[in-house]
């Protein structure tokens, strides 16, 4: 059998006074003789109460906890950016529940729905863009919210993201600089924010040295989805690959390796988003750089500055970053 917490009706039941007594009692009310108080207390204590924190909370208007929707948890990315919320998040007082949806949006509906019905005070959400109704619904509800890592033609909303057109410029030049030409981009479907950016910043870095956009392919997001596609690709002529993040430049390092090809003097491989793992991949990974843990940070203090009504103008911040150079270009 499961086991039931304690509650106030067994404390009173044990002690032969009433529930409010008892609720009077364990909250330090004046209006209760300290005899009762102290034989309240010795009861609870005797039967392992724990109080329902979050009940008296809920009485307040607020449970001191938010919400936390992302794509892949399983994504080291993610990973450091959850523990830069929960660390602001921890020197506020909040909790976390953390929400993944595997890059599927009825999933990222669902997570939505499950936080309003627990009744988190915020939450900070990194969607799919498939669609954006779980977007509309909370605006709607005037619910607080921040999205985080992508962007929305909308200057009503609280976001954080990175520049990911200069990554997508910084990533490519790199690649031109070390005169590879015929450059492939493996990116991410096109309704996403992050990808349209980072294909930006290649096309533009490509005009800046007179070139068209050599190559572009769109696929799922992961690792398998991402070696499959460079092992289909094996026929086609590319000295440099820009990917849209690590895990698609990790997968395909080893499928260039099972085709026969050498990472950095046949192909040039540039990532994105300088994961804990590339630098340690062989060769190491050369990418571009976001401050994971700072935009965690970021996200969490303004849907702080929303729940503490410090502001309620819509707030927008870009998150610089840079190239990491290593041995794969």
């Amino acid at each position: 059998m499961a086991k039931r917490f304690i509650t106030i009706k067994d404390i009173a039941e044990e002690a032969g006074v009433s529930v409010n007594t008892v609720s009077r009692a364990l909250n330090n009310k004046p209006d209760v003789s300290p005899q009762t108080k102290e034989k309240v207390l010795e009861i609870a204590k005797k039967l392992g109460y724990i109080r329902n924190s979050d009940a008296v909370l809920f009485r307040k208007g607020t449970t001191k906890t938010i919400g936390v929707v992302f794509e892949d948890s399983s994504n080291p990315f993610y990973a450091e950016v959850f523990k830069g919320i929960e660390t602001s998040a921890r020197k506020y007082g909040y909790q976390v529940i953390l929400m993944n949806t595997e890059r599927d949006y009825i999933n990222e509906m669902q997570a939505v729905d499950t936080l309003l019905q627990k009744r988190v005070d915020g939450i900070i959400i990194s969607p799919t863009q498939f669609d954006s109704k779980d977007i509309e619904k909370l605006v709607k509800l005037n619910f607080p919210f921040v999205i985080l890592g992508v962007h929305f033609e909308n200057d009503e909303l609280d976001e954080v993201y990175s520049n990911d057109v200069k990554g997508g410029y910084l990533a490519t030049k790199h690649l031109l600089s070390k005169g590879r030409r015929k450059i492939l981009m493996l990116n991410a479907f096109m309704y996403k924010s992050v990808a349209r950016m980072r294909y930006e910043g290649y096309v533009e870095a490509l005009r800046e040295f007179g070139l068209q956009p050599y190559a572009m392919v769109e696929i799922e997001e992961g690792y398998e989805s991402a070696f499959n596609k460079i092992m289909e690709l094996k026929d086609i002529d590319f000295d440099g690959l820009f990917c849209f993040n690590d895990v698609f430049a990790i997968a395909a390092l080893k499928a260039l390796r099972l085709l026969g090809k050498r990472v950095p003097e046949d192909v040039a491989v540039v990532g994105y988003d300088d994961i804990s793992y590339a630098e340690f991949v062989q060769p190491s990974l050369t990418t571009v750089r976001i401050d994971k843990f700072l935009e965690g940070i970021v996200a969490f203090e303004m849907l702080y500055e929303r729940l503490s009504n410090l502001r309620t103008s819509p707030k927008q911040v870009v998150l610089d970053v840079e190239l990491i150079v290593r041995e794969s270009a």
